[in-house]
Formats: C-alpha cells, structure tokens, sequence
C-alpha cells in the first residue's frame, strides 16, 4: 500500500529525494504543505534540520515565537512504497523517529518529475523567493509519516532556512567530489544497502 510523507529539509529538494530513494521517482506526487504547532531548528554542525513539536522548540528561545514560526513548511509526498519509506529509514538514521502527524496541503499535487523540472534550470527556483502567506482556512489535513528529532540538546536557537539550505548547501547532497558527497552520503549508501538486502531476505522468507 502507498504512503505519504511529509519532508521538511534536504528531501524537499527533487534531487536528494530521488538518490535517497534510489528511483526516478515516477510515481510519487508531491505539493506544498504546512505542518501546524512544530519548529524547525538547525542542528549544531549539521546542514539537515531538525523539527520537533512547538512545546519542545518554544524552550530554546527567550522570545515568543510567530505564528508562522510555531509552523513548518515543507512538501507532502504521496505514492511511497514500502522500499521507498525503508530508505529514507535508514537514510534519517536513529536522529530521528518516524510519526504519522497531520499535514495541511497548500497546493494541488503534481508529479514529482515535473516539480523536478527544475533540476535543468537551477536550485533557485526550487521554492519562491517570498513563499505566500498560509491561507485563513487550511486544506483537510492527511496523516503524513513525518521524520521528528529526538535529542533538542543538539538544536540551536535558530530556525533553519530552505532558501538559505537551496542557495548555500544544498549541491554538496548530490554533487559527487564533495566533502558531504563523499563522507555524509557515502555512510548513508552503506546503510540504504544494508537495508535493501534486509528488505529482499524478509521478501524471501515470506
């Protein structure tokens, strides 16, 4: 049965969801989406983010956070497979837990393969340079498998930017020759084949 998810930072950008997953992606759809009531943090050290509910993120600043800030927006993806979702598993790792939590759509979805039409043109155009105010009345949420951090002692008091991650980082995740290419990555692969011969040996004994 399909699944859907809701990605928040790297895997928003077309390109490290499809070598994450290790597919073109041709069968997922994808639109924009809002998650209510989380925030989303740098993690000290790291270029990823971290999300973790509201009630946790509120403890890391002095000030009141904005209702846009108390929310988090990202891209819900839909038509995940069973390998699928056990490669983003072993991609997020044990930073991670893996909960099914509403999500808002703010967008009709479209193939992932057209939204990666942007791969051609560069990562500016990934997302809007000034995304649009959420709308007064939101869309029915879905229940999205959603990847929540788990240590907040590792966060920063800072939330983390996609523009900043699409305009500074985001090449180091899927151009080979780079530190993040070669270590981060390369770590990461091991672990997605692992899984992979896990997945085929429990097919096989079914």
């Amino acid at each position: 049965m399909a699944s859907v998810a809701f990605f928040y930072g790297t895997l928003m950008h077309p390109k490290v969801l499809k070598l994450v997953i290790q597919n073109d992606a041709s069968h997922l759809q994808i639109c924009s989406a809002v998650l209510l009531d989380h925030t989303r943090h740098k993690i000290k050290g790291e270029d990823y983010p971290a999300v973790v509910p509201y009630a946790n993120g509120r403890t890391l600043f002095t000030h009141e956070l904005t209702q846009d800030e108390r929310c988090v927006r990202g891209t819900l993806v839909r038509g995940l497979t069973a390998r699928d979702l056990a490669r983003l598993d072993a991609f997020e790792d044990d930073e991670y837990t893996r909960e099914q939590l509403p999500v808002h759509p703010l967008s009709p979805f479209t193939s992932v393969q057209r939204d990666g039409e942007i791969e051609s043109a560069g990562d500016t155009r990934v997302i809007p340079s000034t995304p649009p105010d959420l709308p007064e009345t939101l869309a029915e949420p879905a229940l999205a498998h959603t990847y929540v951090w788990l240590d907040v002692s590792r966060l920063e008091a800072e939330l983390w930017s996609y523009a900043d991650f699409v305009k500074h980082n985001a090449w180091k995740w899927y151009r080979d020759g780079t530190e993040v290419a070669e270590e981060e990555l390369s770590e990461r692969r091991r672990k997605l084949l692992k899984e992979d011969r896990n997945t085929i040996l429990g097919m096989n004994r079914v």
